[in-house]
């Protein structure tokens, strides 16, 4: 291990598997002797880990590369700094970000970013460009392990990765490949270490997580694949854990064992992120999503019958090319019956490289923020609404951190709410049972009742 310590600040641009993404760069990198820095000003290496899921994605990425050329020519007197592209911009533009912008060290994409030690020395010795795109996931997970520097008291965990879907709206397919899942000790290997470390939450994460079909535990080779209704009980096992969240899923992949699960496993929290994207049958269709929206609404049904008290969040994409008014109708009327908990909602974009972006009938900016704003309204509304319904109940919270007031927690409810009641520090890392006495759009406060669960 190296004794010469540097500094290293990521910034982190779209999902939830970025994030996890950044992370594991800076375990990776930690043995090389870096440490994080809060500013690309105090630092040695600086990577910008992208999504390429927005318009004009790529050329946010070059405006925040030209604003680090002068600091990076700053440095060059005093050490250098390298600066690295990584994620789904790097995926999709490759060497084009290495002819375009000089100031770049290295492109690494999401499936290479465990080779970030030889990448960085080949950059040194080249005094130059190290670019590596290559889809390898297997190799990647197999090299980076399960130990994980960890803060606080939840954390991610990629079990699936890719997408096979190809909605015509969407890059991932392309920037990170096929769908391919982890194998399951694998899995628990990393969740028991994040255990051991006093991680008591944990969110599966997947492109298409639902999809997950992961080789069974060692000496279970009979069995075949496992899905991930199985993963889930299987986490619940683990000692520590104490909750389990799972994002993002796809309805083409819904079974009735994941279903099931909600039912039987008291662990898996009762908060569900279902995107559907349209409530037309024929925007839908346009999508490719491969399902309709009463099939859409029969999923939703039959995880109301498993667990009553299930939270539904989704996602919308408002003016599709071709949407009409009455496309945009039927929307919110599949919006008035599910009765969303969260939605994020967001107007078409045009995803370079997607057969949406070069459709015939593209809706008018104007219209789209039109509809949007009706959408939002609706949306804003029943998120109230339940959050309301939670006053008079008391939930169990998982403490995280001080709040911003004096005497003050901040946790989360089952139900991904954040909540701020008054209590002790040494509450932090602990699930509490909290009664709720006031809810605003965002988040609800109350009071301590008393009961508490430490680590196990």
């Amino acid at each position: 291990m190296s004794t010469t310590r540097k500094r290293l600040f990521i910034k982190t641009y779209g999902c939830q598997m970025n994030v996890y993404d950044s992370d594991r760069m800076k375990d990776v990198l930690t043995p090389l002797g870096y440490e994080s820095a809060d500013t690309p000003e105090g630092a040695d290496l600086v990577i910008l880990n992208t999504c390429h899921i927005r318009e004009k994605a790529a050329e946010k990425v070059y405006s925040e590369l030209g604003r680090l050329r002068p600091l990076k020519d700053e440095k060059a007197a005093s050490g250098g700094m390298t600066i690295a592209v990584a994620g789904c911009v790097a995926q999709a533009e490759g060497a084009e970000i290495m002819k375009r912008a000089p100031v770049v060290d290295l492109v690494v994409g999401p499936q290479t970013y465990h080779k970030l030690p030889e990448l960085i020395a080949q950059a040194h010795r080249a005094k130059g460009e190290a670019l590596d795109t290559e889809f390898e996931v297997e190799d990647k997970f197999d090299r980076l392990g399960s130990d994980r520097q960890v803060e606080g008291y939840s954390a991610f965990v990629t079990v699936q990765e890719g997408c096979d879907k190809f909605c015509t709206f969407c890059v991932v397919p392309y920037t990170r490949g096929a769908e391919w899942s982890r194998p399951v000790d694998q899995i628990v290997a990393e969740i028991r270490a994040l255990a051991a470390k006093g991680i008591r939450e944990v969110t599966l994460l997947g492109q298409n997580v639902n999809a997950f079909h992961g080789a069974p535990p060692s000496g279970r080779e009979d069995e075949g694949a496992w899905g991930l209704g199985k993963l889930v009980r299987h986490v619940a096992l683990i000692g520590g854990i104490e909750r389990i969240r799972f994002t993002t899923s796809h309805p083409r992949d819904m079974d009735e064992d994941l279903i099931q699960a909600f039912a039987d496993t008291p662990k898996l929290m009762p908060y569900f992120h279902l995107p559907v994207q349209a409530g037309s049958d024929k925007i839908l269709k346009s999508m490719n999503r491969q399902h309709t929206a009463e099939e859409y609404i029969a999923i939703i049904d039959r995880l109301r019958a498993a667990r009553p008290d299930i939270a539904i969040s989704g996602d919308m994409i408002i003016g599709f090319p071709g949407e009409t008014d009455a496309d945009f109708e039927a929307t919110l009327d599949l919006v008035r019956r599910v009765n969303y908990a969260s939605c994020f909602s967001f107007k078409y974009s045009k995803r370079p490289g997607t057969p949406g972006a070069a459709m015939f009938n593209q809706v008018d900016e104007g219209v789209k923020s039109a509809r949007l704003a009706v959408l939002q309204e609706l949306l804003s509304d029943q998120q109230a609404a339940f959050n309301e319904s939670m006053i008079g109940q008391t939930l169990p919270v998982l403490f995280e951190k001080p709040g911003r007031l004096d005497g003050q927690l901040h946790g989360r409810s089952p139900y991904l709410q954040s909540v701020h009641v008054e209590g002790p520090a040494e509450l932090i890392g602990q699930i509490g049972e909290v009664r709720i006495e006031a809810a605003s759009r965002n988040s609800l406060s109350g009071s301590l009742t008393g009961s508490k669960r430490s680590a196990a």
